[in-house]
């Protein structure tokens, strides 16, 4: 998926939500617990009851390796479902992937060729020559760690070497291997202030940003600090969207739960970017 049909998603749904499809089997309803992947099966139910209001889903990868080959089968399921379905709606594999170049080859085809996804989220810490193999596919996306939402990321992410802190040099740094065309970057929602900042080297790129809900991130102040002329945001919610209910209606809830969220994101589109 190129970023002008993305951009027009966005503007048809008048929405910029992505739904985390961190699915935990302990959490999903006790009556799915019957099915022959019951895993599979909650995730179609929020895929089709969510898809109206969103224009990305985002697997986390470790709540389906954690489960051996089951797990990546309910994964590809899952994926495959979305594309067969909903082909308009943008897929990321939260890998959070990263090694030497021969292995990122390899995960790169993982994610590119053996399964659908239309990006991978990626962590930079080890260069160039580690990322750049999943920028060499065409209309496949790179989302690259820059600024997470996690209490730790002070511990390194903002350590400064000339005045300037490590994750505003891996944003200019790695806009060298690739574009605003295939590379986006994760910034927590719960560092919402620093995206003005973020935008200065930035301006033109998507940001993926999740802690919007049940972390406390403000979805209006990610809008005001983040957002540009084309609305350069997915803003990420799992739990308070997949997990909102545990009974059998736990699919309409999380309709409504998305509905909402989309329903103020349509306000901070017209009121922040150009495309309403």
């Amino acid at each position: 998926m190129n970023k002008q049909e993305l951009i027009a998603n966005i503007q048809k749904k008048r929405s910029f939500l992505c739904v985390g499809l961190d699915t935990e089997i302990t959490k999903i309803p006790a009556h799915l617990h019957s099915c022959d992947d019951p895993i599979f099966e909650f995730n179609k139910q929020i895929i089709d009851a969510t898809a109206p209001y969103t224009v990305a889903y985002k697997p986390n990868i470790a709540f389906y390796e954690c489960y051996g080959i089951r797990g990546w089968q309910s994964l590809e399921k899952t994926v495959r479902y979305i594309v067969a379905n909903y082909p308009d709606i943008f897929i990321i594999a939260d890998a959070k992937r990263g090694d030497i170049g021969n292995t990122s080859k390899m995960y790169a085809q993982a994610f590119f060729e053996n399964l659908p996804f239309h990006s991978v989220t990626v962590a930079p810490y080890m260069g160039e020559d580690s990322v750049t193999p999943f920028l060499s596919y065409s209309n496949k996306w790179v989302i690259l760690l820059a600024l997470t939402s996690n209490k730790g990321a002070f511990d390194f992410q903002c350590l400064e070497s000339n005045n300037t802190p490590l994750y505003k040099q891996v944003i200019t740094t790695s806009q060298k291997w690739g574009s605003s065309e295939n590379m986006m970057y994760v910034v927590g929602a719960t560092k919402a202030d620093m995206l003005q900042d973020i935008r200065s080297v930035a301006p033109n790129h998507f940001l993926l940003v999740p802690g919007v809900g049940a972390q406390g991130g403000s979805l209006s102040d990610v809008a005001q600090y983040g957002m540009n002329t084309e609305c350069g945001l997915l803003v990420n919610s799992s739990r308070a969207i997949i997990f909102a209910d545990s009974t059998e209606k736990f699919a309409q809830v999380a309709a409504r739960k998305a509905q909402e969220m989309q329903i103020e994101m349509s306000d901070l589109l017209a009121r922040f970017s150009t495309l309403l």
